[in-house]
């Protein structure tokens, strides 16, 4: 049996992170993994790329049922911080819009550089190994978890002061995800968020879209919103017509937030006001309703949205026929039926209830050692590198903790 400081399960963003962090302050480090090839997540992210964060990061960003519970981690590793880990690694990065950062090369190089950041600072590595079980123990030493592992068909067992669980979520199974670290949680009596897909494309009935299948792949900007009052939620974001649906960034964006069977409204024509350009553009005019919105909104979509008005004239129109057209193209409301599912989506919502969780090292209140980091917790960011940033500051919080 080995004894060591601290093992962390999952070689995630999160994982090494908070791995190369524990390490660099002298603790014995082992960063254990189930798959076979290195941060798969990362590698294929952003295209390739890696949106790696975002330039302007708060709390507000995120999804949580502790609101306020990232905000410590958060501001203990910034933007900034990670910046200056990249600059020192001669990372060459851009921005894109709405404070989205990138790699200009490729998603390998961030890889290489939480690689090379545990390698040196002397973490063990066990890929591809399964961890069969965990126990908790007490000893004269003090208590521990006792971790019983398989590799290369061989078992062995590991003592060790600290756990960390950064197992991700459910997204993108056919990368390896599993519900693995949810399932530890409950093991040791946490409560979990119930877990559902985020950042993922939404479905409609198939009759109901049948008119829209034709559109696929058509992409124009829209409002999108959800719910009302102070729990209403609005994003700028393009939308993209799919055979089942609707995705694109501002359905993924919404589809956070998002519940079974509630309307969506679209805003095709923000910042417009189309009452007021219809009636103007009815005066002396024999441009057909379709001509008219096909200037604005890709031609197909126009024809389609409008079904049989499309080739109604502006000039035959009644003004209160024409005012409400507008409003409709400015609150188009519908309902999905689900999202597309964890294989779609980009993360998991839900997770290790925070409540449960100290902010400041991520440590299990009630299980001492055991900690919980990244997408396995119930913090869910927006689209545009925050998830990654989330990453980033909990796996420093709770490597700095260790």
């Amino acid at each position: 049996m080995h004894r060591i400081d601290v093992a962390v399960i999952g070689a995630g963003a999160a994982g090494m992170m908070c791995a190369s962090v524990a390490a660099q302050r002298g603790r014995s480090v082992v960063l254990i993994d189930h798959a076979s090839k290195l941060a798969e997540k990362i590698r294929i992210s952003g295209g390739g790329r890696c949106n790696f964060t975002n330039r302007r990061v708060g709390p507000e960003n995120f999804i949580s049922a502790n609101p306020h519970f990232a905000r410590s981690a958060l501001l203990g590793y910034t933007p900034d911080d990670f910046l200056a880990l990249i600059k020192r690694y001669g990372i060459a990065w851009h921005e894109k819009h709405r404070g989205q950062l990138f790699c200009d090369e490729s998603s390998e190089d961030i890889i290489n550089m939480l690689r090379t950041e545990c390698e040196q600072a002397g973490v063990q590595w066990r890929m591809p190994c399964t961890v069969d079980q965990i126990t908790k123990i007490e000893s004269n030493d003090g208590q521990g978890f006792e971790l019983f592992l398989s590799q290369d068909g061989a078992r062995s067992t590991l003592n060790v002061t600290s756990l960390v669980i950064a197992t991700g979520g459910l997204a993108i199974p056919q990368l390896g995800s599993t519900d693995y670290g949810l399932k530890i949680a409950r093991q040791f009596g946490l409560k979990v968020v119930e877990p559902r897909p985020a950042l993922v494309p939404l479905t409609f009935d198939g009759d109901a879209w049948a008119d829209f299948v034709p559109l696929a792949g058509i992409a124009l900007e829209a409002g999108v919103s959800v719910g009302e009052g102070r729990t209403k939620q609005n994003f700028l974001e393009d939308v993209l017509f799919t055979h089942r649906g609707l995705s694109g960034p501002g359905i993924l964006q919404i589809s956070s937030y998002w519940q079974p069977g509630q309307p969506i409204s679209l805003d095709l024509a923000h910042g417009q006001n189309m009452s007021q350009t219809l009636l103007e553009a009815k005066t002396g005019s024999k441009q057909q309703i379709g001509t008219l919105l096909g200037s604005l909104w890709p031609k197909r979509l126009a024809e389609r949205w409008l079904g049989d008005d499309a080739s109604k004239r502006l000039a035959d129109m009644p003004d209160r026929y024409l005012v409400d057209l507008g409003k409709r193209i400015h609150a188009w409301s519908i309902t999905p039926n689900g999202t597309a599912g964890y294989k779609k989506a980009e993360v998991m919502r839900g997770g290790v209830d925070t409540r449960g969780l100290d902010q400041r090292s991520m440590q299990a209140k009630t299980v001492p050692g055991l900690h919980f980091i990244g997408e396995t917790v119930d913090v869910t960011g927006w689209l545009g590198g925050y998830n990654f940033q989330w990453a980033w500051s909990s796996g420093f919080a709770c490597g700095n903790s260790l």
